[in-house]
């Protein structure tokens, strides 16, 4: 498996970043976690515009999302359409949601880019992939996933607070993608996003090969959110997600 960082800024693109987008590619197929704002034109970087086989949505947040509506600007009107419909796993609530974001009826919606697949927990295949999807600690409907390519496997937390689920999904995982949106404080809210302390702290109890932190909030000092995952109790590599990083698992 070969993942492919394509954004990782939370809550809104940085200067450095887009928001949350990982390219997984495995024999030949490229499925998308998240495609948040800012992130369709990064990805182009590194595949063509139209070789995205799937797309998996872990909520309905605009940082992990929004680019839907621009990439079915590309695939409903591009000079070749219409091009074949990308399954699209999300909440149920994604066709409306994201019809309303673009400005249009609820019919036909984005259908005639998107075959929308509600997400419920469990396993289901996608193309080489088995995806695993869990509910996760967030204000709204959110999920973890864990996927596995049969050779090599990763886990990405989505966006979460402390969940017992994430450790669950992210058990002996080659890589974990985890987010570290909080720098450790008083009174931080809870169920909505982890410290970097916390990040290790899941991913020294699932036992992960590799934690990298993701979902970094531009406004934070990200050697600060660094730090405190080397003092989180996980003794594995550690290290900040970058734009344009590839993780070459085979």
């Amino acid at each position: 498996m070969k993942v492919t960082i394509v954004g990782c800024s939370g809550s809104y693109p940085g200067p450095d970043s887009p928001a949350s987008c990982y390219l997984l590619e495995s024999d030949g197929f490229r499925m998308l976690l998240d495609l948040g704002s800012g992130s369709l034109g990064a990805l182009q970087r590194h595949i063509g515009l139209y070789d995205v086989d799937a797309i998996c949505l872990t909520h309905l947040h605009a940082d992990h999302c929004l680019d839907l509506c621009g990439y079915h600007v590309a695939r409903t009107y591009g000079p070749e359409a219409p091009y074949p419909v990308v399954p699209v796993y999300a909440p149920a609530d994604a066709p409306r949601r994201l019809a309303a974001a673009y400005g249009m009826p609820e019919e036909p919606g984005l259908e005639t880019a998107f075959d929308f697949v509600p997400l419920a927990p469990g396993s289901f295949e996608i193309g080489p992939f088995t995806l695993t999807a869990g509910l996760v600690n967030h204000p709204v409907e959110a999920y973890g996933f864990r996927v596995s390519d049969g050779d090599t496997c990763i886990a990405y937390s989505g966006d979460t607070g402390e969940s017992h689920e994430l450790v669950r999904l992210a058990s002996g995982v080659d890589l974990m993608l985890c987010e570290a949106s909080f720098v450790d404080g008083p009174d931080l809210p809870a169920d909505l996003h982890l410290t970097g302390g916390q990040a290790a702290e899941h991913a020294a109890k699932a036992g992960v090969g590799r934690l990298v932190l993701t979902h970094l909030v531009p406004w934070n000092d990200q050697a600060t959110v660094l730090d405190e995952a080397t003092r989180g109790g996980f003794d594995g590599p550690i290290e900040l997600a970058r734009c344009g990083a590839v993780y070459d698992l085979a």
